[in-house]
């Protein structure tokens, strides 16, 4: 797919979505920007309409990089199997057939694009090595304005769809020359709105870092936080808890009242 074409791809979604109600002038505005739509268009993957389904369930990750996630020892590592443990959770539920899937790195690389679960490609060393810094609010936008309007391509086929995106990190901004966390929340909200998506949060512990606070300025809801402590350990516990999330919701039959439960349930 040509830039051209991918450029109108993301630019014919944002009208329909605007049309419909479902982007504020905000995330209008963000959304726009020419770079942040030539980097949503490089994750849509298959077009919504070559994607034979009935019903869809997005499963969305966008996975810190940053040099700082390998100062701890056997951090990659857990982050690596954390990743893992939420598709091999998904791969065996009922609903396994109408996820698609998706994975983002936070400076930018793309692990790999929407795709149907059976083909998400596992993290390893070879494909996850963080060395990068901490653009979050400017691949949060990236991110979410995918999920938006990913959603929204299956939506104008007629195919019902709703959402669990994950977003972790184990620090704060550092590097986004774009975006603030107001504009991430604009887009969070306009997601939220449709009560058929569902924003999580991990942030793993450096010790002085408000990652609480840093959920509620992007918009991401008190409930669908985590702060694990800055230990394979505790990572690996965190992303047992996301993975158990995200199979319950996938498969809620009231998806609004299974969001509303949170890390919680």
């Amino acid at each position: 797919m040509t830039q051209s074409t991918s450029s109108s791809r993301v630019g014919a979604l944002l009208d329909d979505a605007k049309a419909q109600g479902f982007v504020s002038k905000h995330s209008l505005s963000v959304l726009q920007d020419e770079d942040i739509g030539d980097q949503i268009a490089a994750g849509l993957g298959t077009p919504a309409l070559k994607v034979a389904a009935s019903e869809v369930v997005l499963v969305s990750s966008l996975i810190d990089d940053s040099g700082s996630i390998r100062f701890v020892q056997g951090n990659a590592e857990a982050v690596r199997e954390g990743h893992n443990t939420v598709l091999e959770a998904l791969g065996g539920t009922k609903a396994s057939e109408g996820i698609q899937a998706a994975c983002r790195y936070l400076n930018g690389t793309i692990l790999y694009d929407y795709r149907p679960l059976a083909g998400a490609v596992k993290m390893d060393a070879s494909n996850f090595n963080p060395n990068g810094g901490t653009p979050l609010y400017d691949q949060a936008v990236v991110f979410l304005g995918g999920v938006l309007l990913k959603a929204q391509e299956f939506a104008q086929n007629g195919v019902p769809v709703r959402s669990v995106s994950l977003i972790v990190t184990d620090g704060n901004d550092e590097g986004s020359i774009k975006n603030t966390a107001r504009d991430v929340a604009a887009i969070a909200r306009d997601l939220l709105n449709q009560e058929n998506h569902v924003i999580a949060f991990m942030g793993i512990d450096d010790g002085s870092t408000d990652f609480r606070q840093i959920a509620r300025d992007m918009g991401i809801p008190a409930e669908w936080v985590l702060t694990p402590k800055n230990s394979p350990h505790e990572i690996r516990k965190a992303f047992a808890l996301a993975s158990k999330s995200a199979v319950r919701v996938s498969q809620a039959t009231n998806f609004s009242q299974a969001a509303a439960g949170g890390f919680g349930g």
